[in-house]
């Protein structure tokens, strides 16, 4: 399923936009369709020569330099937010990966689990358009089932998103914490996600943390979009771990969205499982001690099919929450109009440097809603949740996917 043309809308509570306190303004929630496989041709809103148009964009950017704070038009834009994006991987599913990894008997067996879980949450994006920046206090809500999932941007100015989810029926927590550095060198805009990812399994006292891979984005000599690079997954409580490499694709377009890795035996790097796969099709594991192999992941099975989030409950929706901060830009894209979507998009981008300028006049400093954040040189930006579970959202996803 790639991103519906035809927008899932409902009227939300009229909160006003996040640190805005300006009365209640009435907003319509606008919800998209799931990022998928399939997107890239399905899609119908782009606008057409987008290539020749992101080179012009990009024309006098020197190679090497920070794209952090670069604006994007939006014509170069995807109907939904960086958070949205950011947290449609845990709860756009149609099997539970995670109750796998609570379920599972042995320390091996969950750690195979939660690598499995680790690939699933890697989505395609497309080419030539991007999500949104979320502006500062921006919020996403969503449950699944017993999942709740609530992100915050927590800084603009570097941009930093922060994640909790929570499910106390399977007595699992994750705390994540994003922060992307794009960097253009001429031919490609690569971007690291800086950041510590951490899935809890409460019961079991097991903490796994993780990295992410970084993103790839090629003008040359065949454009596209991929994740590149290493992860690791460790988990101290049971002395294992898995490196996993997202391996870039060759000049004839081999290798694409491959992966090769191992899990581990962590005190003795001895190698338990060797991963190989695609994490657009499927992984399998191979015990090295028999040769036996499993299939681990397969996409078809857990993404395909995902289902558009619902508006369960309009009258507790934020105004903060993403689908309603960019609710007009979304559905100016959606209909082809640029004018409408690049003067929504202006209003809120003015709204945000007019409420900076006003703090900024009573030397007052913006505090997050949700997470106490924190930052040094050595661990970069650390974000944790002010409350012990997230409570169920107004926005949620059927679960007979």
């Amino acid at each position: 399923m790639a991103f519906s043309s035809l927008p899932v809308a409902a009227k939300a509570n009229p909160h006003p936009i996040p640190m805005g306190n300006r009365g209640n303004v009435d907003r319509t929630a606008v919800l998209t369709a799931p990022l998928s496989f399939d997107g890239e041709s399905q899609v119908d809103y782009k606008a057409p020569n987008l290539l020749q148009r992101i080179l012009g964009l990009l024309g006098n950017v020197r190679p090497g330099s920070d794209l952090t704070n670069f604006q994007l038009p939006p014509i170069f834009n995807i109907p939904k937010s960086q958070l949205q994006c950011f947290g449609e991987p845990l709860y756009c599913t149609r099997e539970d990966m995670l109750s796998r990894c609570c379920s599972a008997e042995s320390p091996l067996e969950r750690l195979t689990s939660v690598v499995a879980w680790s690939i699933s949450i890697t989505r395609p994006l497309i080419f030539g358009v991007a999500p949104y920046n979320p502006i500062l206090g921006e919020t996403h809500h969503v449950s699944r089932g017993n999942l709740n999932v609530l992100l915050e941007q927590v800084s603009h100015h570097p941009p930093v998103s922060a994640l909790h989810a929570t499910d106390d029926r399977e007595e699992l927590e994750m705390i994540w914490c994003q922060h992307p550095v794009p960097k253009f060198y001429g031919a490609s805009v690569e971007t690291e996600v800086h950041g510590k990812r951490q899935l809890k399994l409460l019961r079991l006292g097991e903490t796994y943390v993780m990295n992410s891979p970084k993103l790839l984005i090629r003008f040359f000599p065949v454009p596209g979009v991929d994740w590149v690079g290493n992860v690791r997954i460790t988990c101290q409580g049971t002395g294992l771990g898995a490196e996993l490499c997202y391996r870039s694709p060759s000049l004839m377009g081999r290798n694409r969205r491959s992966i090769k890795g191992k899990i581990m035996d962590l005190s003795s790097s001895k190698t338990l499982y060797e991963v190989d796969g695609h994490w657009d099709s499927t992984v399998t594991v191979k015990d090295v001690s028999n040769g036996k192999q499993k299939v681990i992941y397969n996409a078809a099975e857990i993404i395909s099919g995902s289902k558009t989030p619902q508006v369960k409950d309009s009258k507790c929706v934020l105004g903060s929450e993403s689908a309603v901060v960019w609710s007009e830009v979304s559905l100016g894209i959606l209909s082809k109009d640029w004018d409408r979507a690049r003067e929504a998009k202006k209003a809120v981008e003015e709204e945000q440097r007019k409420l900076k300028k006003e703090r900024d006049s009573k030397g007052e400093t913006w505090v997050p809603k949700h997470f106490t954040v924190s930052y040094d040189k050595k661990n970069g930006w650390d974000c944790l949740p002010i409350e012990k579970s997230v409570p169920s959202a107004p926005i949620h996803v059927p679960f007979d996917c």
